[in-house]
């Protein structure tokens, strides 16, 4: 997840009233589906996949620890991938590595025809120094942007992955039964590649991880350690925001600070042009529709107290629910900026870098599978919530292909609730028996998607 996780939930009654906010029971999604009849599956394979899945926890959790102890940052996970591509071939997989990389795709042929299903975990690891007494706790560090630091996973991959495995394990015992194909599409630099370098889900497009074969669509998750354990949380459409990079240059004239009239300050128009941002989500965008964030995080200008400078540069983030959205917020910076600049005599230069796209939810697949969610989750801890404004970079994969992604609480059951472990923080941690409830959602999912029926629609 590619910006520190803000408080979604704080856990149990709060989680329940931002439920509340955008709830839609199971039975109107289910009402939905008037062209799709699920045939689930069978209950012999079933059985054997629950046994499986209880008998797997110990690996998961020793894999988890792994991964936790050997963390590795963006575009570095080199041990890293080397030691799922081991883990898949020995299950007997075709498997591609180095893509993307450092990134590794197994390849599950089922025993039947049916569709190409991708499954995705996220591999890096954060400069974040942990500050936890875990006994596996990380101890590594390394190089970030010239500076000495910590590595630790501090938002959940080290669980991503070894959910991926263990998901990996169970299928391929059961290859000869399933309905398809399945892509384990373990993926380097969610967090954003290194400056000057290309990373993550978007390289690996570019490098064929959708192609041969050609994946019908995608599931991915996200472990998080603000949401009560045992809950499964989702979204259609919009489930977290878009994310673009804001650079404004405010160009003005310099003087003695003894004599500002002698100036165009552009330390003070970029304050205008801040303050003038913030009514674009206040007063011209429909919130009633979706959320929107501008966040100017920081404005360099000046190098002594009594110089007015030349120039002032503002830096700060977009997020943005929908398409249309997003392009109206950012022609309204545009005005909003050069207006302002422009009323005072100064110039302001406008720079809008779009990142990732929205994390998009396809609705008729969102419907669809909803109730395999709650299968695995077990009745009423399948939530529908509030869109997010993190973002996430599965969301190149669902511009490609119809895609669900969803989050699996992990919030430490037996933990004070004044101390929640925050993603991207010293403190982060997780229950591991998260990670059994992420294996049964991946499993359901990609089973039942296998078993689906299409029907002729009725009118």
């Amino acid at each position: 997840m590619r910006t520190q996780f803000t408080t979604m939930f704080s856990v149990g009654e709060e989680f329940s009233t931002l439920t509340k906010m955008k709830k839609i029971t199971l039975s109107a999604l289910v009402l939905l589906q008037a062209c799709v009849l699920w045939a689930q599956t069978s209950p012999s394979l079933q059985a054997k996949l629950d046994q499986q899945t209880k008998e797997i926890e110990p690996r998961l959790i020793e894999w988890r620890r792994y991964f936790h102890q050997n963390p590795e940052l963006s575009n570095r996970e080199v041990k890293t991938g080397a030691k799922i591509a081991e883990q898949l071939r020995a299950l007997g997989m075709e498997v591609q590595y180095p893509i993307a990389k450092t990134g590794v795709v197994g390849i599950l042929k089922g025993g039947k025809p049916g569709p190409v299903i991708g499954l995705r975990a996220d591999m890096d690891a954060l400069p974040v120094t942990e500050r936890n007494s875990l006994p596996f706790a990380s101890k590594v560090k390394d190089n970030f942007n010239g500076m000495e630091t910590g590595v630790m996973h501090a938002c959940g991959h080290d669980g991503h992955m070894s959910i991926l495995l263990g998901v990996a394990e169970i299928l391929s015992k059961n290859k000869s039964e399933l309905k398809g194909t399945v892509k384990f599409i373990f993926q380097p630099s969610e967090e954003g590649a290194p400056p000057g370098e290309e990373g993550g889900a978007s390289l690996m497009i570019k490098e064929g991880v959708l192609e041969n074969p050609k994946v019908d669509v995608m599931f991915g998750l996200h472990l998080q350690s603000l949401v009560p354990l045992g809950t499964v949380a989702y979204k259609p459409e919009g489930l977290m925001a878009s994310v673009d990079n804001l650079n404004i240059k405010v160009k003005g004239r310099g003087a003695h600070g003894a004599t500002p009239w002698d100036s165009v300050d552009p330390i003070v128009v970029s304050s205008q042009i801040i303050l003038g941002l913030q009514t674009i989500v206040s007063r011209q965008t429909e919130l009633t529709k979706a959320a929107a964030v501008i966040t100017v995080g920081s404005m360099h200008s000046g190098i002594r107290r009594n110089i007015i400078p030349e120039e002032a540069i503002l830096e700060g983030t977009i997020r943005t629910f929908d398409a249309e959205m997003q392009k109206k917020v950012h022609d309204k910076i545009r005005t909003t900026a050069t207006r302002i600049a422009e009323s005072a005599g100064a110039t302001a230069e406008v720079g809008i870098d779009i990142l990732y796209p929205v994390t998009y939810n396809d609705p008729a697949l969102t419907r669809e599978m909803a109730p395999s969610l709650e299968r695995a989750a077990g009745k009423g801890n399948a939530k529908v919530i509030a869109p997010v404004t993190m973002a996430e970079d599965f969301s190149f994969f669902q511009q490609k292909v119809p895609g669900l992604f969803f989050f699996v609480g992990a919030y430490p059951a037996d933990m004070n609730l004044t101390a929640q472990p925050t993603h991207h923080t010293a403190d982060f941690m997780i229950d591991e028996r998260c990670l059994i409830v992420g294996v049964k959602s991946l499993l359901t999912l990609t089973t039942d998607y296998m078993n689906r029926t299409t029907l002729p629609k009725t009118k």
